[in-house]
């Protein structure tokens, strides 16, 4: 039980980290926060800063997902343990400890929690991310549509019930962060994916 907890409070401060923010500031001397959406994730920083950071900011993220779910693997051992510490990773991504409870919106986060815990419906969710966004241009739209496939698929697929409820509470918690988008969505003027050029 201690290391469960030890786990959790590790990956809360993991995920906690804003990538987005610390190297936009650091490298290309840019506040995510004042261009843009104003978040701190991977598709601002696309937009903002270019393809090349943007990637950069989206493999950090996700790496702080898969990270804390080998953590929770690593010290406790258990499905629940995993479970807890992905979701606290991208609730520290959204709600961090280091922007007064501020953050992303945790899908890069939350893509790195599922990559360690559900492989192949991992591959299924990103391919019909990536699809969704070369298609419609929408990556809120994506990444609601991909959110949403992950406790349809830990079922599917067969897990663990500890893994499709982390797979309902993430979706959940991920689409209610694009709640904005989706009025955007809704009216039209939602905008596309454009990466910047600096």
């Amino acid at each position: 039980m201690e290391n469960m907890a030890i786990a959790c409070l590790i990956a809360y401060l993991l995920g906690s980290i804003p990538n987005g923010l610390v190297f936009g500031k650091l490298l290309w001397h840019i506040d995510l926060r004042e261009h843009g959406s104003h978040n701190i994730g991977a598709t601002n920083a696309w937009r903002t800063l270019g393809k090349g950071p943007g990637f950069l900011i989206f493999l950090l993220d996700f790496l702080k997902g898969a990270l804390s779910v080998w953590l929770g693997s690593l010290l406790a051992g258990t499905p629940m343990a995993m479970v807890l510490a992905g979701v606290l990773a991208i609730v520290g991504h959204s709600c961090s400890l280091f922007l007064k409870f501020k953050g992303g919106k945790g899908v890069a986060t939350g893509l790195g929690v599922i990559v360690m815990m559900m492989p192949l419906p991992a591959l299924i969710v990103f391919l019909v991310w990536l699809a969704i966004v070369k298609i419609s241009g929408y990556v809120s739209l994506g990444s609601i549509v991909a959110a949403a496939l992950v406790p349809v698929l830990a079922w599917q697929f067969g897990y663990p019930v500890e893994y499709i409820g982390f797979g309902v509470l993430a979706a959940a918690f991920i689409i209610i962060r694009h709640h904005a988008n989706i009025g955007r969505l809704l009216s039209g003027t939602e905008s596309k994916i454009k990466a910047g050029h600096r």
